[in-house]
């Protein structure tokens, strides 16, 4: 596959993944296209790096899962390293926990082995260019997750503060109440304003219990 922008040289690539019938069927499925080079391949994350340092490839193709350094370790190895070597990860796994940890590792973009290979090298033009390059489903996950309410979380102090305010108490008395001065009171009013977005105490009151902060009495 060629393309108006596709570089006259070869990209030159890398491939780790520890099943040796998957990394052979990845080089046999790459083998036949010119604007790719496939200059090493390893069986572990620690030997992908080690190949990323000698060879200082344009990108590396890893395996999500695998032992000795999985692809996360090893992403973050080979960002932090001297190579401009840019990442591409491309599992079976599409957890939001894996999307994250190989995102926050640093890798450039997210495939799943279910890619075709248009798209396959595709994403490796594009993640040698340092654009991000993300399988549908994992986008998906990725704008859902994005997409969810952040949970608000008040620490014991302030829920007790709150709970005061609900009672109808003034910013003296739920001092008294607490034990601490009426200042310390208004510093936990203004931290709870600011984690449930309100702008004053009765909405602060009725949005907690909306979300179950607070119980309704």
């Amino acid at each position: 596959m060629t393309t108006a922008t596709t570089p006259e040289v070869p990209l030159r690539i890398i491939l780790a993944d520890d099943h040796t019938v998957m990394r052979a069927g990845l080089a046999a499925l790459l083998a036949s296209e010119p604007t790719i080079d496939i200059v090493g391949e390893a069986g572990d994350g620690r030997e992908a790096v080690r190949l990323v340092e000698r060879l200082g490839p344009d990108v590396a193709l890893l395996d999500l899962r695998m032992p000795v350094l999985d692809g996360v370790g090893a992403t973050a190895e080979i960002v932090g390293g001297s190579a401009r070597t840019r990442v591409l990860i491309l599992t079976t796994y599409d957890t939001d926990a894996d999307i994250e940890r190989g995102v926050e590792a640093g890798a450039t973009g997210y495939l799943l082995k279910d890619a075709t290979r248009e798209q396959l090298v595709e994403a490796i033009h594009a993640a040698s260019r340092g654009e991000t390059v993300l399988a549908p489903r994992v986008a998906q996950r990725l704008v859902a997750r994005m997409r969810q309410p952040v949970p608000v979380a008040l620490t014991a102090r302030e829920s007790e503060v709150l709970n005061a305010v609900a009672d109808g108490l003034s910013n003296a008395e739920i001092g008294r109440r607490l034990f601490i001065g009426e200042a310390t009171v208004k510093t936990h009013l203004l931290r709870i304003f600011a984690k449930l977005d309100v702008s004053d105490r009765t909405r602060a009151v009725v949005v907690a219990m909306d979300s179950g902060l607070l119980q309704r009495r």
